[in-house]
């Protein structure tokens, strides 16, 4: 078995892809069946608890994890409700009113997002955004932009931006709160730690949206305890231990980060496959074909650069 270490960045990148594309169409499935959004996002996190608790146990993680939780919580509950709580909440809240490679493909703004943020939260970074770096931006912008015109035709506009806008809020949030507790942790702790640590303190943002999915639809169908049981398996711990393990190895160099952040392109083929053969849908029409290329395009170029 090779050692991680063996394992490039950008390969990590693209199989925690894979394995996050597993979030946009259980999403999709869940919101199908008539579960509700809040549920399918609360559930993801109540699942990885002990899930990542006993990994992080196996590797002795637990007691420097607490510790460097305690020197810094109000830090640490204010990001990782951001970086967990606000992300996964919107960017499933938005699932109900597209297919699953729409969501995947608006929420590839991430990487915009993480590069206009990045002379905010990083002391390192202190140049400008170059012309290149908005020109591969405005791709992904036309892209998206096609897609949803395309989505247009089968929805009102009114469901196309409250499906739109949360995932754009997500999109910002994700970057957000990660890059805030790498610099707050400052490589103190693993990806496995820091993944824990972020789903213990986004826990009371999470026991507040369970009461009212509680008060207003009840508890959630065994189907969906199952489908959010996967989602936090391959998402929720696979995906976002292998993505942060990335985003950490080179989190000195904007660079290179940059270009594993763009990895997460590849979400939205993984997730047009998915909604494809496991959903039965419909192939999407040539102009979203042609969005979804233009994203994918500018991702590929942000990380080129």
């Amino acid at each position: 078995m090779f050692r991680k270490k063996l394992i490039s960045p950008i390969l990590l990148g693209v199989i925690s892809a894979l394995f996050f594309a597993t979030t946009f169409v259980l999403n999709r499935t869940m919101s199908l069946g008539g579960g509700h959004w809040i549920w399918s996002a609360a559930l993801r996190f109540l699942w990885m608890l002990p899930m990542l608790w006993v990994l992080v146990a196996a590797r002795k993680g637990i007691a420097p994890l607490l510790h460097e939780i305690k020197k810094n919580l109000s830090a640490w509950l204010i990001w990782s409700t951001v970086g967990f709580g606000i992300f996964y909440s919107t960017l499933t809240f938005g699932a109900k009113f597209g297919p699953s490679w729409l969501v995947a493909s608006t929420f590839e703004t991430t990487i915009i997002f993480g590069m206009l943020l990045a002379p905010l939260l990083s002391p390192r970074v202190t140049s400008k955004i170059a012309g290149a770096s908005l020109l591969f931006s405005a791709l992904i912008i036309l892209g998206i932009a096609l897609m949803q015109i395309s989505h247009a035709q089968f929805a009102s506009w009114t469901e196309v931006l409250t499906g739109t806008i949360p995932v754009l809020i997500a999109a910002v949030a994700y970057p957000l709160g990660n890059r805030k507790m790498m610099l707050i942790i400052d490589g103190k702790l693993d990806a496995y730690q820091r993944t824990l640590g972020m789903t213990i303190c986004s826990l009371p943002f999470w026991i507040f949206l369970g009461i009212i999915a509680f008060v207003q639809d009840g508890i959630p169908s065994s189907g969906q305890l199952t489908q959010t049981f996967v989602v936090a398996l391959s998402s929720g711990v696979i995906a976002t231990v292998l993505f942060f393990t990335a985003t950490d190895r080179v989190r000195n160099d904007p660079h290179k980060l940059a270009a594993v952040e763009a990895t997460q392109s590849m979400e939205v083929i993984f997730a047009l496959l998915g909604e494809v053969l496991i959903l039965k849908s419909d192939f999407p029409d040539s102009y979203s074909i042609l969005g979804m290329a233009l994203v994918i395009l500018g991702m590929l170029l942000h990380s080129r650069k």
